[in-house]
């Protein structure tokens, strides 16, 4: 009988850690959805490069001061790999898709990314995609179509294009990320930091050939700027891989519809942006979508590879809730 109870405590307190978690890892898409306000009413206008650089970049610096940790071994070329993916070719990519597609196109291509990671997470982490992951997956695409899709104008092939691979590009960064893992002793705050810096370091030279020099700032951009690069890429990004450290790819990928049900939200509230009843209805399916996202089902933990990171008991909650080794 005590066993039984102190079973059921211990699963109480995965359970509510792993609650926790899912909290603290959808406040970085409910900030990203902060990002179209900043860039608009703050920022320099027609300047993507240099602000994708200006996210990533400093943010990067900051984060490697705190953390004190350069990569070693074959962690140079995986944190080159993952901040490529996750930051050097996943901001210009989208920054160019929302510069070239009518309306919200880009979100709606961006909100497939659910669908992107279980596809990739069968392949490389073993999380078998079910039918319901599948249907929610589709359900948040719907729902983020309903609330951002705008009617009015063509399609750009080369903006769709670059939606698409931007969405293939976080996705593959976010399973990658997953199944990777981190070196022992090293936190997830190092393992932001380098991602950040190698994928501003990525967008650097071609910031300053496409757009050159960085144009003149006044104390708004630079406030905004100050926000983008700590609250927005710093503070968000640890969240975001601390969460893929702790839960499922696929629970972390469900999360990214909050984005533009935040932005949505920003429109209405302080540009004066209509919300009809269709959005309405929309910002309800991809709310509901994203908490489908995260009732995935709960089996006992994958045994640990060799290196694998251990973060306490949100560990056990799924199979693939252990970090995969740091392969050598």
């Amino acid at each position: 009988m005590k066993r039984f109870a102190a079973t059921s405590a211990s699963a109480e307190t995965r359970a509510a850690a792993t609650s926790v978690t899912i909290a603290l890892t959808a406040l970085a898409p409910i900030s990203w959805g902060s990002t179209y306000f900043v860039t608009t009413e703050f920022l320099p206008s027609d300047r993507p490069l240099f602000t994708g650089l200006m996210r990533a970049l400093p943010a990067g610096l900051v984060l490697l001061a705190l953390a004190r940790r350069l990569p070693h071994g074959v962690w140079w070329w995986k944190a080159a790999v993952l901040g490529a993916l996750n930051i050097g070719a996943f901001f210009p990519l989208l920054f160019l898709s929302a510069y070239r597609l009518p309306g919200g196109m880009a979100s709606v291509v961006g909100s497939v990314g659910p669908l992107f990671v279980a596809g990739l997470a069968a392949v490389l982490l073993g999380e078998r995609p079910t039918s319901r992951t599948v249907l929610t997956g589709i359900a948040a695409a719907l729902g983020v179509s309903l609330v951002v899709l705008e009617a009015a104008g063509s399609l750009d092939a080369v903006g769709l294009l670059a939606a698409l691979a931007s969405t293939a590009s976080m996705a593959t960064g976010t399973v990658l990320t997953k199944r990777w893992g981190r070196p022992e002793g090293v936190g997830p705050l190092a393992l932001t930091g380098w991602q950040l810096t190698a994928g501003g370091l990525l967008i650097a030279p071609l910031a300053l050939l496409v757009e050159g020099a960085p144009p003149a700032l006044d104390g708004r951009a630079v406030g905004g700027y100050v926000y983008l690069a700590l609250v927005n890429t710093a503070v968000a990004y640890w969240l975001w891989f601390r969460g893929i450290g702790r839960l499922t790819a696929t629970q972390v990928t469900f999360l990214g519809p909050l984005s533009p049900l935040t932005a949505a939200v920003i429109g209405w509230a302080a540009l004066g942006q209509a919300l009809g009843g269709v959005q309405l209805a929309g910002m309800g399916l991809a709310f509901a979508a994203t908490v489908l996202g995260q009732l995935g089902p709960r089996t006992g933990p994958a045994a640990p590879k060799r290196g694998a990171v251990l973060e306490g008991p949100v560990r056990e909650e799924t199979p693939v809730a252990v970090t995969a080794a740091a392969r050598r």
